[in-house]
């Protein structure tokens, strides 16, 4: 499926919790969930530095919300919006919660030519589709998206 209109605008407010995930003294990633009708039901963001949990990515903290909010039913038909490639255990995540499609804007690959070998991020070249693709389940991946605003939320950031 061919990124839309509305994909863009919630990769954008994905990128603007990325950034607020940063201001908060986080790694600056951030994600979103939508309804079957468009409708975001939740948002959130990156939490490992203040949350001292290296599991507190910005998908891992979305899942673990809309587990306890959503069935299996609704969240086959939802959407899950990030402004980075979800990394293998987000992938993992993603996978077993059930959401029936990943949107993203900035690659696993240019996000690691950004990070190059900060201990902060140390990135498994492992991309999302190939760890859904080893599932039982069809999970639907769009991106990267080329939004100049989801490689700014990084500059300077890792160095």
């Amino acid at each position: 499926m061919a990124l839309t209109g509305s994909d863009a605008d919630h990769l954008r407010t994905a990128i603007e919790i990325a950034r607020h995930a940063r201001n908060n003294g986080n790694h600056p990633f951030g994600a979103i969930l939508v309804d079957a009708t468009g409708t975001q039901v939740l948002a959130a963001e990156n939490s490992v530095v203040t949350g001292r949990d290296v599991t507190g990515h910005a998908e891992t903290n979305l899942v673990r919300q809309a587990g306890g909010r959503y069935g299996a039913d609704e969240l086959a038909a939802y959407t899950l919006y990030t402004s980075t490639e979800p990394c293998a255990m987000c992938a993992g995540a993603i996978y077993w919660a059930g959401i029936g499609r990943v949107v993203y804007a900035l690659g696993e690959n240019d996000l690691y030519e950004m990070t190059g070998a900060n201990p902060e991020n140390p990135t498994l070249s492992l991309p999302c589709r190939e760890v859904f693709a080893r599932g039982q389940r069809a999970v639907t991946v769009d991106g990267p998206a080329d939004l100049p605003e989801a490689r700014a939320v990084h500059a300077g950031f890792w160095t």
